[in-house]
């Protein structure tokens, strides 16, 4: 072997060895991301916002996958963990979902029932009930006959609101039955059964019906005699 030919053999080697060197040095970099990224795992990104106190429902997010280690300890990573659950406050889309943005919804207690009736937004403390409040509900009805006073009852006394919906455009027969607004708000309460029968027919009968909202610690019952309110009768 002339010394050209052995110049080429050790270029040669020294190729190999080089190729062999850069792939062993891709190999290091590939295990140190993979050390540093870990394992991936499905969470789940809000598609549009939802508003507070608001139930959730699967439809409302997208699964995507991420690295686990990259994912807080209170990631929701399985959509069963929102059964029966409502935002605490406004989810944004885009944003990961998170155990602590959520709280089981309101439950029924022995002998409730749960009621939605249609609440005008402009006369139902507009914005401020939430699930989990307490409220009086106010209806005003028409004098039963010409010369009657028209009359403003107290309908139900600290009603505990369970649920509070979106905001929905009212059908036409809604609209034909005295009632100006064209939207109104879907609020699901937990009653008795006589106090279930009272709302309903205060939404069916009545010209209005709104909402007052009492502070955090509940009020005194109020009396019978304070339930029924004409203008006449104010002194």
């Amino acid at each position: 072997m002339n010394s050209r030919q052995r110049r080429g053999v050790i270029l040669l080697i020294l190729s190999v060895l080089c190729a062999a060197g850069a792939f062993a040095g891709v190999l290091s970099v590939i295990d140190d991301v993979r050390s540093k990224v870990g394992p991936e795992v499905a969470a789940y990104r809000l598609r549009t916002e939802v508003e507070p106190y608001t139930a959730l429902t699967d439809d409302q997010f997208e699964k995507i996958e991420m690295p686990e280690r990259w994912l807080s300890k209170n990631a929701v990573t399985d959509l069963a963990q929102i059964r029966g659950k409502i935002a605490v406050t406004t989810l944004r889309a885009g944003s990961l979902l998170q155990s602590d943005m959520i709280v089981d919804r309101p439950a029924l207690r022995p002998g409730e029932q749960e009621v939605a009736i249609m609440i005008d937004a402009a006369t139902g403390v507009a914005g401020k009930i939430t699930a989990g409040a307490t409220v009086n509900v106010y209806a005003t009805f028409e004098g039963q006959r010409e010369g009657d006073p028209d009359q403003s009852k107290i309908i139900v006394t600290n009603a505990r609101v369970i649920d509070v919906g979106r905001l929905t455009p009212l059908t036409q027969d809604e609209k034909d039955r005295g009632r100006q607004p064209t939207e109104a708000v879907p609020i699901t309460f937990a009653l008795s059964t006589l106090d279930a029968q009272r709302i309903t027919y205060a939404e069916s009968f009545a010209q209005r019906v709104r909402l007052a909202l009492i502070a955090p610690g509940g009020a005194p019952a109020v009396p019978g005699k304070d339930r029924t309110y004409e203008l006449a009768k104010d002194k």
